[in-house]
């Protein structure tokens, strides 16, 4: 076969062969005007992209001011505010609320700076970080990444093995709650909390192989319907007890050194050592930093980011505080120093029996939930 020539053949116009050999007088056509229904089509299709997704391809987020700051509360609230009223016990009735007022300052300056690392570069434009460790990559990066990861695992792992010792002393404490009333006090209801941890441990394996359980929507409503359940039951009793003795009861300075209590005399090491174990306990319930940027990659724009998480991260922090002095101040005012390191299964409570159960559940509960959080945010 021959090789195709690399001319065109002639165009006949009028009866004249015109010798032009080169191809774009040989395809020329006439210019058409450009379609505009095509053109209209296309700008609709731009304007309902941006309508319902968001500048990194992401379906449009729709939290609100109000949304960010429910989820904060929901996430701060825990289990640790049973534990205030004996830090407030060790700090006293001077510095306890001091105490509680100067970490709530604390949080709110570091959430605000780390609000403002949910997007790089631009604070309105910049591209967005969906974890804490996606904002450590992008501002910090290298060696720097590591180290910060490597301390989020261990802060994980820590609160792990947290949730299991409460959970599983929530379940013992309702079986001795139902021994305390049947027995009318006479047996201390001594038992070991072993067989618990190892229940507790079952159920979390069997939700881990449960397939993206952190899209399972009502998990958070369940879990924020349980830590209130309890902490209000706390708060309640707290104030029962109060009135029931007809007075206020602690110390300016907190627990003394010298003074008598069930663990035996407390020394100046003694004193010392709970100080700083109330400050860790105070510290650790207002805790949420694990979460704060997942929280705020639900907010919508504009205003930008920021601004709606701090306008949250403000409220929240005020309300969620004020929930700690009342739950605080209100054990404290119903033990004085005697008040236990957990108000609902350190015993400080032994009736309504049926009450402390109904709050050791919504315990147990909650914790079931919230052990699933450090597993989604690590894997």
């Amino acid at each position: 076969m021959l090789p195709r020539s690399r001319t065109m053949p002639s165009r006949i116009h009028h009866g004249v062969v015109e010798e032009r050999h080169d191809f774009m007088h040989y395809s020329h056509v006439e210019a058409r005007a450009p379609n505009v229904d095509t053109e209209t089509h296309a700008m609709n299709i731009e304007a309902d992209y941006s309508k319902s997704f968001d500048d990194d391809g992401r379906i449009k987020r729709t939290g609100t001011y109000w949304t960010a700051s429910s989820h904060i509360i929901t996430a701060v609230i825990g289990s640790g505010v049973l534990s205030l009223a004996w830090a407030v016990g060790q700090l006293g009735w001077i510095a306890g609320p001091i105490i509680m007022i100067l970490f709530a300052l604390v949080i709110l300056y570091t959430s605000n700076l780390l609000a403002q690392c949910y997007r790089s570069g631009d604070p309105v434009t910049g591209p967005r970080s969906y974890t804490y460790m996606d904002a450590v990559k992008a501002h910090l990066g290298g060696k720097k990444v590591k180290i910060c990861g490597m301390i989020q695992y261990i802060n994980l792992f820590g609160v792990a093995i947290g949730y299991t010792i409460a959970a599983s002393v929530s379940m013992m404490a309702i079986e001795r709650s139902n021994c305390f009333h049947k027995t009318h006090g006479k047996d201390p209801c001594h038992m070991s909390s072993t067989g618990y941890m190892i229940t507790f441990g079952v159920i979390e394996i069997i939700f881990s192989q449960i397939p993206d359980f952190d899209q399972v929507w009502w998990l958070s409503i369940v879990a924020a319907i349980m830590s209130f359940t309890y902490s209000f039951i706390g708060l309640a009793l707290g104030i029962a007890e109060t009135a029931a003795h007809k007075e206020i009861r602690g110390s300016l300075t907190g627990i003394s050194i010298g003074a008598v209590t069930s663990a035996g005399t407390v020394t100046p090491t003694q004193k010392l050592w709970r100080s700083f174990q109330a400050l860790g306990a105070i510290a650790f319930s207002y805790s949420y930093s694990i979460i704060l940027i997942e929280i705020q990659d639900t907010i919508k724009s504009p205003p930008a980011e920021y601004k709606t998480m701090k306008k949250a991260t403000c409220l929240s922090i005020f309300a969620t505080t004020t929930f700690y002095m009342l739950c605080g101040c209100m054990g404290y005012a119903a033990f004085g120093d005697e008040a236990p390191g957990n108000l609902l299964t350190g015993f400080g409570f032994y009736n309504p029996y049926w009450l402390i159960d109904i709050a050791n559940v919504a315990i147990v509960v909650h914790l079931v939930g919230a052990y699933q959080v450090p597993k989604m945010i690590a894997f």
